[in-house]
């Protein structure tokens, strides 16, 4: 998915590659990993476990707050988008500081087992306030120890002559992950079990967090194996012994207080160095636009699995329609980014822009103008083949199909460019501060998706009359306003791209 994509933006060591052509070259780059160490591996593996963890977690947390904690749609959407995404998005700025001050491997086993208490909680009470005090919020804590960290072991433990291929690999099992969290969510909600442990029921939703509860409890043996302090060199593997000894004196928590107060205070000067700068507020604006697409993409988590549910019935197979989208960005984007790179970033993230939209439209046209369609051989082999499905395939099924394959496709043109437009257009010697605000179309698209709550109630609600068309409508204007904005403010938002005629 676009949001890894910040994390292969990471500034590598200079280093000059021989290079080999015709077959033994292509497979060159992928038997560069062959002698990697361990660490590196186990960084793939606590990667897929998390963001599968993380993914199921996503897709669920919507429907177990209304269906279990009895929040109303408004409100459900308002604590996901409002409260749960946002603090996560806070929380992953301070980890980077955490980080530093008490190491990966120590850090990768706080955040893992923040996350394990929170989702226990989350499994067994059905008391919202403790639901939300000592479930939602602490996952969120403890996501954002675990998530980010990735990056910097990705960098630490490959080589620069693997680091290339260790980010390209990193995102692609990032898309497994969701991938495979698609099928858990259809799988165990059809199960429809009835488990009762010492009189205990878990409800569906519960029986999904108890599944990325187990992911997580995984993660701990797997970090155990991460040797302490070590790190990967040109010249082979080494061991940091600073930082095997690194939070055994009394003032490892004083120690980690000061690194964090020097972190927000750096932050702030960074700020205020960066308002004095006309190309901050520039970029400012581009990131408000694209945040109308990334809350497009967020929807995929916190509407369509309820609106999917309310369409096409309790067992729809919504995670196997989601999973289109990682399927086809694993393949499409470095494909099109190898066509495209002789282009100003600028101009395919509004081409970009122009597809994902176009995309969601599809889903906003009458369902009869797509029963043809559900009948035909190819939507039957999705229907019955692919999705699982009994029966006759509602049209609902065609368009969702059509309308990810198209947004993904705009997906691999604009999310990789965003960042390099961020860094293209930083002055010299500040690219890191101006890459650091890729998070804000994210922050901005999970304010946005908060409102989706309301858009259920009013255009899909649980009971009555639905008129969905409608809500995708709004959906489509909203993601429109970024393409829109792109081009017809071009002349006060673009700034000229370091290395780009166009």
């Amino acid at each position: 998915m676009s949001e890894a994509v910040e994390e292969a933006i990471v500034p590598e060591e200079p280093v000059s590659p021989v290079v080999v052509g015709g077959l033994r070259g292509f497979v060159a780059k992928f038997t560069v990993l062959r002698g990697a160490q361990r660490e590196l591996w186990l960084t793939f593996l606590i990667k897929f476990f998390i963001y599968t963890a993380y993914s199921v977690t996503n897709k669920t947390m919507v429907l177990w707050l209304s269906h279990d904690l009895g929040f109303s749609d408004q409100a459900s959407g308002a604590i996901v988008g409002w409260v749960w995404a946002p603090a996560m998005t806070v929380f992953t700025l301070l980890a980077g500081s955490i980080t530093d001050a008490i190491g990966l491997r120590r850090t990768f086993f706080i955040g893992v087992a923040i996350c394990t208490v929170a989702r226990s909680v989350m499994v067994v009470t059905t008391i919202p306030s403790l639901a939300l005090a000592c479930g939602v919020l602490p996952l969120a804590v403890g996501e954002a120890l675990g998530t980010p960290v990735l990056l910097a072991a990705t960098r630490r433990y490959s080589t620069t002559t693997q680091r290339s291929m260790a980010f390209s690999i990193i995102y692609a099992v990032m898309n497994v992950g969701y991938f495979a969290a698609g099928w858990i969510f259809d799988y165990v909600r059809q199960l429809n079990l009835h488990v009762s442990l010492f009189g205990f029921e878990p409800t569906s939703y519960q029986q999904l967090f108890i599944v990325s509860l187990i992911f997580e409890i995984v993660l701990f043996p797997v970090i155990y194996f991460i040797r302490r302090g070590a790190e990967a060199t040109n010249g082979g593997p080494v061991f940091d012994e600073s930082s095997r000894d690194r939070g055994r004196t009394p003032a490892f928590w004083t120690g980690l207080g000061q690194t964090v107060r020097k972190s927000a205070t750096d932050t702030a000067h960074l700020f205020q160095r960066l308002i004095s700068q006309s190309a901050f507020y520039r970029l400012l604006a581009f990131f408000l636009f694209i945040g109308f697409l990334k809350a497009i993409f967020l929807q995929m988590d916190y509407v369509f699995p309820k609106w999917g549910i309310r369409e096409l019935g309790l067992y729809a197979p919504v995670g196997k329609i989601s999973a289109i989208n990682a399927v086809i960005i694993i393949f499409l984007a470095p494909v099109v980014g190898a066509l495209t790179q002789k282009y100003a970033a600028y101009r395919m993230v509004v081409v970009g822009g122009v597809i994902c939209s176009a995309g969601v439209f599809i889903m906003a046209l009458p369902t009869q103008w797509f029963q043809p369609a559900a009948q035909s051989v190819i939507g039957q082999w999705l229907g019955h083949g692919y999705l699982g499905v009994h029966g006759s395939i509602h049209p609902y099924y065609i368009m969702a199909a059509l309308y990810l394959t198209v947004f993904s496709i705009g997906e691999a043109f604009y999310s990789p460019r965003v960042y390099e437009y961020a860094a293209a257009i930083a002055p010299k010697g500040q690219e890191a501060s101006y890459g650091s605000l890729a998070y804000l179309p994210f922050l901005v698209g999970k304010i946005l998706v908060g409102a989706g709550g309301w858009l259920l109630a009013a255009f899909c609600p649980e009971h009555g009359p639905r008129r969905s068309g409608t809500m995708w409508l709004i959906f489509a204007l909203a993601a429109s306003v970024a393409p829109i904005g792109l081009v017809s403010l071009r002349r006060y938002i673009r700034v000229p791209e370091a290395g780009r005629p166009d």
